[in-house]
């Protein structure tokens, strides 16, 4: 039965057996000796515990497990034997006298922050590849002036890459063994490069307190941003994952439902989401990109948060990040190149004009009302729906709500409509053939005006933002009547007509700036567009001006001619003409 003790090397707790911590022991002591005359010795046997530490680590097959003198004597082979050489300044056979263990060169990826300009990323990359680092910064230098996705790339890799801060790290990233021998001649360079751009400074003016005394100051200013930046670190790592968390989330859910859009009934998908990329792509196609493009970066953050909250959090594999970068690059190229299309789509605007005058009356009401269509829809009013649907003769086609309406005021003797059918396109040609081929219908009946509240178009002109616009001229002196529901679709500035929507039964007047209601009560005149139809008219005999004053609904009507004052009453027909008796 052996005695097991707990030790700490390197800032990590390993259980070992006695014989075994004797044994690691005596391998450090002499490792101390053989240090004895270099410079920097601290430095080297911090590493050195690190690297110990490492292996040992890569031993542990569980928590329980104990460290044995098998598993210190396959640490020795690794590093290497102190007393099968001298570690001096004059030993110039260290080399050849180094005993021969067998070992595959491998190289991890970090950042070299010593040899790098910004963060060291290409630095990294360049040890790791075996190229010029220099090659890699003009790459990404393309891709950030070329395709805007350069900085976003090397961002993530900055997260993503560890920094080489121990001389074990320094190693691995340029392939080398770590060795007692080459952590003691890594350092030793560090130290002699560190003592050579001083070498000129003047120290005499220096003494040793001085020195002591700021030492002792840095070590404590350090000390206090090192704990307040931890604890910076923790909130921010607690932030990043909660929101990283939920856009991961929310992502992976709009992806899988536009995946799967395509088994969804009557074209769900495409009723009710527009996507910046538009049609052409199908949404299934839509969706893996979204999740590619956004969703992977989503997860480089919620590793960055993990890192942040857990010390000791285990790496997801150089092979997993740059598979997930390769992934991600090739998506966000993909969607730049659909968005650069779609733009080209809808580059150029067409438009089809069609004008047809109104044939009433000056005395007659004119009545405008939308109605639908029962087979596409029961909801007569508007609520901007474009769907893929069937006609009568079962024909795919596209329909859309979206009609509008605008009051304007003419010259013309006769009140008429002017249907707008707009459409865009690749091309100008393009673009016009779309219009002109929107199905859109409407009617004049008597006095009545009746719109359709919809558009038709085949499926095969895809949808191109196709809209159809009303303007309905009048004018002046044009009494008209608009039923309830054309409010959902009328677009008129409200200074030159307000459609007041507490009633249909409003009757409204075309004026010289304005259009007035002859009917609408008082408190409803936010515009100054409601007729007061009172007014006191004061005549003698010599006037030969005809002067009206008009009180609608059966309210008296003052006639003044010639001096003559006259009393009647005005009340408005079933078909909306005004009636006037004495």
């Amino acid at each position: 039965m052996n005695k097991t003790v707990n030790i700490n090397i390197g800032g990590l707790i390993f259980h070992i057996d006695e014989d075994a911590y004797q044994k690691l022991t005596r391998y450090f002591e002499a490792i101390k000796r053989s240090l004895s005359n270099s410079s920097g010795q601290d430095e080297i046997m911090k590493d050195i515990e690190m690297r110990v530490a490492e292996l040992l680590t890569e031993k542990q097959k569980s928590d329980k497990h104990v460290i044995n003198n098998k598993d210190v004597d396959e640490v020795i082979v690794i590093m290497g034997q102190p007393e099968d050489y001298r570690i001096d300044d004059d030993s110039d056979d260290k080399a050849a006298s180094e005993p021969f263990y067998p070992y595959t060169k491998s190289k991890k990826l970090y950042r070299d922050k010593d040899r790098g300009t910004i963060a060291g990323v290409c630095t990294g990359l360049g040890h790791y590849f075996g190229i010029d680092a220099v090659w890699l910064k003009i790459l990404f230098l393309i891709l950030f002036f070329g395709f805007g996705t350069g900085f976003i790339a090397y961002i993530i890799l900055w997260i993503a890459m560890p920094k080489a801060v121990t001389t074990s790290e320094k190693l691995e990233m340029t392939g080398e063994p770590v060795t007692i021998s080459n952590i003691e001649k890594k350092v030793r360079e560090e130290f002699e490069s560190v003592s050579n751009k001083f070498k000129n400074a003047d120290y005499d003016k220096m003494g040793n307190e001085a020195k002591a005394g700021a030492t002792k100051v840095a070590d404590g200013i350090g000390e206090i941003f090192m704990n307040v930046f931890k604890v910076f670190a923790k909130i921010l790592g607690a932030i990043i994952v909660i929101f990283s968390s939920f856009a991961l989330l929310g992502i992976c859910f709009a992806s899988i439902f536009m995946i799967f859009s395509s088994s969804m009934p009557d074209n769900y998908i495409l009723n009710h989401i527009s996507t910046p990329i538009g049609l052409e792509t199908p949404i299934w196609a839509q969706g893996v990109l979204f999740l590619l493009a956004f969703g992977i970066p989503a997860f480089f953050f919620l590793m960055l948060g993990l890192k942040l909250l857990v010390t000791n959090l285990k790496s997801i594999g150089n092979i997993v990040k740059f598979s997930l970068l390769g992934i991600w690059i090739i998506a966000v190229g993909i969607l730049i190149s659909l968005g650069i299309n779609e733009a080209t789509q809808i580059a150029f605007d067409g438009k089809s004009v069609k004008k047809e005058t109104i044939n009433i009356a000056p005395t007659d009401t004119l009545y405008v009302k939308f109605k639908n269509n029962d087979f596409y829809s029961k909801d007569i009013y508007h609520n901007t729906d474009f769907r893929l649907t069937q006609d009568e003769k079962n024909n795919e086609i596209i329909y859309s709500n979206n009609v509008t309406i605008e009051i304007m005021k003419t010259e013309e003797a006769l009140p008429y409509i002017q249907i707008e059918r707009l459409a865009v396109g690749k091309s100008a040609v393009e673009a016009r053939n779309r219009a002109e081929k929107i199905k859109y219908g409407y009617k004049i009946e008597g006095n009545q005006l009746i719109l359709d509240n919809y558009l038709l178009t085949d499926i095969h002109n895809k949808f191109r933002g196709q809209q159809v616009e009303l303007f309905l001229y009048l004018p002046k002196g044009t009494i008209f009547k608009a039923d309830q529901n054309v409010q959902d679709y009328d677009r008129t500035s409200n200074d030159f007509f307000n459609l007041h929507f507490s009633s249909s039964d409003y009757i409204y007047k075309v004026g010289d700036t304005q259009v007035k209601c002859l009917n609408c009560p008082s408190d409803e005149n936010e515009y100054n567009d409601v007729e007061d139809g009172t007014t006191e008219v004061i005549t003698n005999e010599n006037d030969s001006t005809d002067v009206v004053t008009v009180k609608v609904n059966g309210k008296t009507v003052i006639e003044t001619k010639s001096g003559k004052t006259k009393t009647g009453k005005l009340t408005v027909g079933e078909n909306g003409v005004i009636i006037k008796s004495n």
